[in-house]
């Protein structure tokens, strides 16, 4: 090897051999110096251990703030405030209707504001007997009022069934008075009046006679006002 042979001068096949003699030294001397550099760039690296993948990673669980809501989102009722209850006022006096009656306390008594009745005592006398007849006047207002009822207003007559009049109880015998009453609201007065039992009419210029059996009606009355007539039956 030291005394190479060939056509060549030996001149060539020594270049040759330091050629390669030199990419040989290069190869190892570059060869160390990487191994050398990846221990020393190297050795204070820790492994990163490569992890699972995504789909065998578990679900987190959702943390506290996730579950329990936050208080400042949480709205507390506000509670009334016992404010008292307004005093509900009095309604007010309801007005007038158009074309009704205005009633003054301690007026005159209309016509309107009384009614006049009569009570037959019994409501069935035989013939030729002397019942009572009661005329009742009534102050049906609801304030007082007063009414003349003097005797020669006061009224009581007897018709019959075709409302023919038979009797009244001033035909013969009139009385005269002055009898000015203050009624209170509600109030009713009395006044009996006896029957003779015979048919008169006013004046008493007719022949007196006793009124057959049958059914009758007595009616009262006190100057203008009239009453409703009262069945009266004599047997």
């Amino acid at each position: 090897m030291l005394h190479p042979v060939g056509e060549l001068p030996a001149v060539v096949y020594w270049r040759r051999r330091a050629l390669l003699i030199g990419l040989l030294l290069a190869v190892v001397v570059g060869g160390g110096w990487v191994g050398v550099s990846a221990v020393a760039g190297g050795g204070g690296t820790t492994p990163v251990a490569a992890g699972p993948s995504s789909s065998d990673e578990p679900v987190a669980a959702p943390s506290l703030e996730q579950v329990v809501p936050s208080l400042a989102a949480v709205e507390t009722p506000t509670m009334p405030s016992e404010t008292p209850e307004p005093t509900p006022e009095p309604a007010p006096a309801p007005a007038p209707t158009p074309g009704a009656p205005v009633f003054t306390e301690g007026q005159a008594c209309s016509d309107a504001m009384v009614a006049v009745t009569v009570v037959p005592e019994p409501a069935q006398a035989p013939v030729g007997s002397k019942p009572t007849f009661t005329l009742v006047v009534t102050n049906t207002s609801p304030v007082s009022c007063t009414r003349t009822l003097d005797a020669g207003l006061r009224e009581v007559v007897l018709v019959d069934g075709a409302g023919t009049r038979l009797w009244g109880s001033n035909d013969c015998f009139p009385e005269t008075s002055s009898d000015t009453r203050t009624l209170a609201a509600g109030q009713a007065v009395s006044f009996p009046v006896l029957w003779g039992g015979l048919t008169s009419n006013p004046g008493c210029t007719a022949a007196r006679v006793n009124p057959a059996a049958g059914s009758y009606q007595v009616q009262g009355r006190v100057d203008t006002a009239v009453g409703a007539p009262t069945p009266f039956t004599l047997v």
